[in-house]
């Protein structure tokens, strides 16, 4: 091999590396890159507070880095589709938490212990055939 093809193979400088985790709740998908830097958080492509005009939504969102002792040590860019506001803040703790632990395995236990890795799988129930809504029955006449 020659000296010009192992420089090639060589790694490069380490550069920051980009985590990458899906996390769901409800109908809603959120994706999430995590990258080191000083905990500004961008979701689709707006502004943390912009998108989550509510308190506890922006409570939900920040849990994971809380939990893991991580607060502003990470950016994270995220999109979110689907399902309402609260579904996605969901989401999005949960694609967090798991990208913390693929940045750092060493978060893992304290997010385990606070149920931030176990996926949420409420999701609405079906309508069936014959009735108003999932479960609700027409309203019954005897006369």
């Amino acid at each position: 091999m020659s000296q010009a093809a192992e420089e090639k193979k060589a790694p490069k400088e380490a550069q920051p590396a980009r985590i990458y985790a899906t996390g769901k709740r409800k109908d809603a998908c959120a994706r999430v890159w995590l990258s080191p830097g000083t905990g500004k958080l961008t979701i689709n492509k707006k502004p943390f507070e912009d998108y989550f005009a509510r308190d506890l939504l922006r409570m939900i969102v920040r849990q994971p880095f809380e939990a893991a002792a991580r607060e502003g040590q990470y950016d994270a860019f995220c999109t979110v589709r689907g399902g309402g506001l609260s579904g996605q803040a969901g989401a999005l703790k949960h694609g967090i938490a798991k990208a913390l632990v693929l940045q750092d395995p060493q978060t893992r236990a304290p997010l385990k212990a606070k149920g931030f890795l176990t996926r949420d799988s409420r999701v609405v129930e079906r309508k069936k055939y014959g009735r108003r809504k999932a479960r609700r029955r027409f309203q019954f006449s005897k006369r």
